[in-house]
This record gives structure tokens, sequence and C-alpha cells, in this order.
């Protein structure tokens, strides 16, 4: 990963766009449709974000420059080598955004993985994040510990739980939940025994455990690879063994040989 993905709150805020012509209005109109307000450099001293927009590779460069000295990040269209930033392909169920970036790769292919995810998601995600928003408190008596509260949700979210994110929920669906037999997701040890060092050998339940463990044990041998699967905020444990303790346990082994 070259690049750390961020959403970056602009509402109410100015933000520069340079340029003239299709492709500074299409950021313009991004800059607004997430509820910015378009400025020039002029106003530059009052914003943090720069779109250059401008054909000509000279005077875009020396256009960064200049926003760029002014304290603000910057993106130039076209010249991934300029930005600061890069502009994902969005996919927009608000609240709920998925970003696809290719840190300025191919705009192509974020497109087109952009439109498959359209055809996938349902729209009523927005719906199902708002409910769940609204029933923070009456999870918090539910399930006390956060811990605890993460695991309900995981396995409610998951497939074929009560509230799986391709079922397109109602707008009920989480109090449903909330009033009905909301059971927790896995806990205790659970072990996987890795057969190559490619993360796509993972079985479906495999990675579901990986990206809900609480603590991963992992042999030395274990690649960074896979160990990447698991939630950024995991404990991880280099060792042979796990002992116990609280919450979802996932020792990993190898049963490779790494090349």
């Amino acid at each position: 990963m070259k690049s750390l993905p961020l959403f970056h709150q602009i509402a109410d805020r100015k933000v520069v766009v340079l340029g003239e012509g299709e492709a500074a209005e299409a950021k313009r109109r991004l800059v607004e449709r997430a509820g910015g307000t378009c400025v020039g450099e002029h106003e530059a001293h009052y914003a943090t974000l720069g779109f250059v927009a401008i054909d000509d590779a000279k005077e875009a460069e020396t256009a960064a420059i200049r926003l760029r000295r002014k304290g603000l990040l910057v993106n130039v269209t076209d010249r991934p080598a300029l930005c600061d930033f890069t502009v994902p392909s969005i996919v927009d169920r608000d609240p709920v955004i998925v970003a696809v970036g290719t840190g300025g790769a191919s705009a192509g292919l974020a497109k087109v993985l952009r439109l498959r995810l359209e055809r996938i998601l349902p729209q009523g995600l927005g719906r199902l994040a708002e409910s769940l928003f609204a029933a923070r408190e009456a999870m918090k008596q539910r399930w006390p510990g956060a811990a605890q509260r993460r695991r309900a949700l995981d396995a409610a979210l998951d497939q074929g739980g009560a509230l799986d994110v391709m079922a397109d929920c109602d707008g009920d669906a989480v109090d449903r939940w909330l009033a009905g037999d909301a059971r927790g997701a896995a806990e205790g040890v659970h072990e996987i025994t890795l057969r190559s060092a490619d993360p796509e050998d993972l079985t479906l339940r495999e990675a579901r455990l990986l990206g809900s463990a609480d603590v991963i044990v992992h042999a030395a041998s274990v690649p960074e690879a896979i160990l990447v699967r698991a939630r950024a905020d995991a404990v991880r444990i280099e060792g042979e063994h796990a002992d116990g303790g609280e919450g979802l346990i996932v020792l990993i082994r190898s049963d490779f040989t790494a090349k």
C-alpha cells in the first residue's frame, strides 16, 4: 500500500479549484457534491485542499507549487507525480462511501471497479448505516463491552446474518435484530493452518475469522500479506501456542515452505 486512504471533511469549507474546461468543472461538481465551496487562488489562505486542472504541463506544475507553498495539499489532474493526494472513484450510498483508488495508475480501472460495485451493493446501505447510528445507545445497553458489541455486530452484518449488508435491509431491521436473538460472533481460540503464502488461498471461513479476530497469534513464518487481512487494531503475538483469553483469538500456523 503506497498511500493512506482518508475521508476529508470539506462541508462548509473552501477548496481551491484552478482551471477551465470539462476536467475543472468535474472537480468543482465533486467539491460541491461533498458540501464544499469552490474558490480561486486568491482565497487559498482559507483552504486546505487544492485542485489544479490546467492543460499546459508547465503552468499546472507552477500553480501546484504556488498552492503547496501556501500550505495546501494539491491534486493535479492527470499528473500523479505532482499530486499530494489522488481522487478515488466513488460509490455513494450516503453516509456509506466506498472509494476505489489506484494511486493515479489507471482512472479507467478504478471506474470499472466502481461500476461493478454499483451493481453489487444494495441501495439501502445508507439507511442501514443511519439505523445503526441511531441504535448506538441501545447496543451499548445490550452489550456493555466494546468488544462484545463489535462481535455481535460482525455476526449480524455477515453473510446470512440478521443485518446482512447484501440483503438490502428495511428501516426496521436493526430494531428487529435488537429485539430478537442477537447473538455474538465466534469466541475462543480458532486455528488456521496456511497451505500457501497467497491470501487468495484462504477459505471464506478463514478470511472471516481473520477479519473479526481480537488477537492474532502467528508463527514467525506467516507472511505479512496474510496478517494484513486481519483488523488493523487486532493484537498480534508471535508464537506457536494460544493460551486463551477474552474474545476471538486466531492461531495461524504455516504448513508450507516459503520460497
